[in-house]
């Protein structure tokens, strides 16, 4: 069998300004949420539907302070990465997962003053440096704002 293939590509809008943080080792990383639209043909009325999801997004080391730095709430964001799922056990026993999209690359996107065409500024020309895996374990916070 050939290799697996693990690759996630994202455009849509922040739905609140991004989350900078340092782990214990000094790492920075930064917590986005990112709104994508999408349409779908409803089988009952066979009408085209919209619906958005909220998929939530991390990205490392000089990519998160630089998200943290110039992107707001309702920035547009090209993302490029890979997902990551996780789950711990609650004291009660309960088990919680959690998958997210674990950034590479992450483009800045803006309208243009003239004609709104989009213009895009790619984060990626910074230091090249590779996206470490989860070394750090994953905290939940269950009070998340859930933006619906």
């Amino acid at each position: 069998m050939g290799s697996n293939v693990n690759l996630v590509i994202l455009m849509g809008n922040l739905t609140r300004d991004p989350e900078l943080r340092h782990t214990s080792t000094g790492q920075a990383v930064t917590t986005l949420t990112v709104a994508v639209n999408r349409t779908f043909k409803n089988s009952k009325t066979g009408n085209w539907d919209k619906a958005v999801d909220f998929l939530p997004v991390v990205v490392w080391g000089v990519h998160a302070e630089n998200c943290e730095k110039y992107l707001s709430k309702g920035s547009g964001v090209l993302v490029e990465g890979r997902l990551s799922q996780s789950s711990r056990t609650t004291p009660e026993g309960e088990i919680w997962s959690k998958i997210e999209v674990v950034a590479g690359r992450v483009q800045f996107l803006s309208r243009a003053a003239s004609g709104g065409q989009p213009s895009y500024r790619d984060d990626s020309s910074s230091k090249s440096e590779e996206i470490p895996d989860y070394d750090e374990p994953t905290e939940f916070d269950d009070d998340d704002d859930i933006p619906f």
